[in-house]
Order: structure tokens, then C-alpha cells, then sequence
């Protein structure tokens, strides 16, 4: 599946911190039924056997729903379960590398907080950048914060999708307008909700007000 900006819109980010009676791919299913677009795995605690038969599972939903499948971080376990495509960090294995290892048919996604490192990210072979933390997330408390003004010149200078994430919420979601994105990636914001679909609804329909152009 090649990167598509529509696939950017809704962009979720798994994390097991509020799973309560409910499997993650449960979870998962019920954004995938209130909009998301996108859908990454994201485990840190995982061992590896765990991290590969719940990628599996999501794999299978997301084929279901037509959205790609993104992996976080683990090159190994995206090749292997045959994900959509790989996203890493500023330090995480170098994104020229990455490509090098998954080849042009799999989408790679970079995280970045600067112009300089975006411009980077696409020259090493990036499909799409994640730019964040864009407001305050207690998933990542010590990430470094992007401004609005960063934000938006990063939109304007490269030509690959970018995707706003961190702190982002029913609350401020609006306040990106004018930025230029192609999407929100959310993860409290959809899965430490009650009632997951409902959520996403809503969210995607914020979104879709936010990328306007």
C-alpha cells in the first residue's frame, strides 16, 4: 500500500495503558469503525513472540477496513508480519537505513521537531512525518514541544504528508487550522476514551475541518 494523505486523517497510536476488560484489538476495531485512517502499533513492553501475533491480529483488521498497518520502531517485526510500513524516531535507527531494509514498496514514516530534520527525514526516503509534540501529552511528558509557526513551516517545506501528534484532543484539535497538516495522530485521545468509536467520529470529523484547505 503506498502513502496516501487521506490515509493521514484520523491517525491512531496504539497504547495499552487503557485497556481495562477489552483486548487492544478490540480497541483497535472500534476506532477503525468510528473513522481511523491509519493505525500504528506501537509496544515498548512486548516481548518479541507478543509484539508479533498482536500484529498479526491488527494486521488482519486493518486489511479488513483498508487502512495501512504502521509499526512503530521494530523494522524486524514489520518485515515479518508484512506491515504497510514502518515509523521511527529521531532515536531510532537512521531512516536512510530503514529504507535500505524495507525497500521502496513499504511506507516510512519519521517523527521530527524541526525544518531541518523534516528536510532530512524526506531526502533519507520518508513517505509521511509525524511533527510533535505539538500541545502538552502525558504519554510523553519530556518530548520536545513544536510550536504553531514550526508546525506550518514545515507543511510549507516539504511535499510529503505531515501529521500533527501529541496532546491533541477534541479540545484543541481546531487550534492546528492554518497549519497545514494532513492529519492528527492521536493516542489518549482515542484510546483512554469510553466509548472508542463514538470518539473517533467526532475526531475524524474535527480533522477533516483542520486539513481544509
Amino acid at each position: 500500500m503506498k502513502c496516501d494523505k487521506k490515509h493521514m486523517l484520523l491517525y491512531a497510536v496504539t497504547d495499552r495503558s487503557w485497556l481495562g476488560d477489552k483486548t487492544l484489538d478490540m480497541q483497535v476495531e472500534e476506532t477503525l469503525r468510528g473513522g481511523a485512517t491509519c493505525i500504528q502499533l506501537r509496544e515498548k513492553e512486548c516481548t518479541k513472540e507478543q509484539f508479533l501475533q498482536e500484529a498479526y491480529k491488527i494486521k488482519e483488521l486493518c486489511l479488513n477496513y483498508n487502512v495501512p498497518f504502521i509499526i512503530n520502531d521494530n523494522v524486524e517485526i514489520g518485515i515479518k508480519c508484512g506491515a504497510d510500513g514502518i515509523h521511527v524516531g529521531q532515536s531510532d535507527m537512521e531512516a536512510s537505513d530503514v529504507r535500505k531494509l524495507i525497500g521502496e514498496d513499504m511506507i516510512l514514516g519519521v517523527s521530527v521537531q524541526t525544518v531541518e530534520q523534516a528536510v532530512k527525514a524526506e531526502k533519507d526516503g520518508a513517505d509521511y512525518l509525524g511533527v510533535g509534540t505539538v500541545f502538552t501529552t502525558s504519554t510523553k511528558p519530556d518530548a520536545d514541544f513544536v510550536s504553531y509557526d514550526t508546525l506550518k513551516a514545515i507543511c510549507e517545506t516539504v511535499s510529503i504528508p505531515v501529521v500533527a501528534i501529541g496532546g491533541i484532543g477534541i479540545d484543541n484539535v481546531l487550534d492546528l487550522q492554518g497549519t497545514g497538516i494532513d492529519g492528527v495522530a492521536l493516542v489518549s485521545a482515542i484510546f483512554a476514551s469510553h466509548n472508542i468509536e463514538l470518539q473517533s467520529k467526532e475526531l475524524l470529523r474535527l480533522s477533516e475541518r483542520v486539513v481544509k484547505k
